[in-house]
């Protein structure tokens, strides 16, 4: 099938969906928000029960992957994102979901090809990258420092 540039862009501009940028932007945001807001609220329950300020953002960040890692297992944390878009990205909950959607996905073929091989199938590439970029720059600060 032969068709112009021009052809191409009406059917794409015809079959493509209108852009809802605005929409989007609100609902990433009250969303993603929301999220931050429930996880200062465990922050205050941690301190609340006693735990000190360093032990507390410790036990609060635990128990926000437990809660994206459960909410992901129910299938609640995909429809929240349907809505929020990268309003479930950015907070430590969307981490989880990155880790736990793969693992939940192919648990069907076992704990070892399955969810094992699967896990950081996603956030495997976030990792080696981020932590191999704070290595480099680590390594650039030491020599900065060095020649100081």
């Amino acid at each position: 099938m032969h068709i112009t540039e021009a052809e191409y862009s009406r059917l794409v501009k015809r079959f493509s969906p209108d852009s809802t940028l605005a929409k989007d932007c609100f609902h990433a945001f009250w969303i993603g928000g929301l999220i931050c807001v429930l996880g200062q609220a465990v922050l205050n329950l941690w301190k609340y029960l006693g735990l000190a300020e360093q032990q507390a953002s410790t036990a609060t960040a635990v128990t926000m992957v437990f809660l994206g890692v459960a909410l992901t297992a129910l299938g609640v944390y995909d429809r929240i994102a349907k809505h929020a878009g990268a309003g479930t990205l950015v907070p430590i909950t969307g981490f989880a979901n990155a880790v736990a959607s793969p693992a939940m996905e192919f648990r069907s073929e076992g704990l070892v090809a399955g969810m094992s091989a699967k896990l950081f199938l996603i956030a495997g590439p976030v990792l080696v990258y981020g932590i191999g970029a704070s290595v480099v720059y680590g390594l650039i600060l030491w020599i900065v420092q060095m020649l100081q």
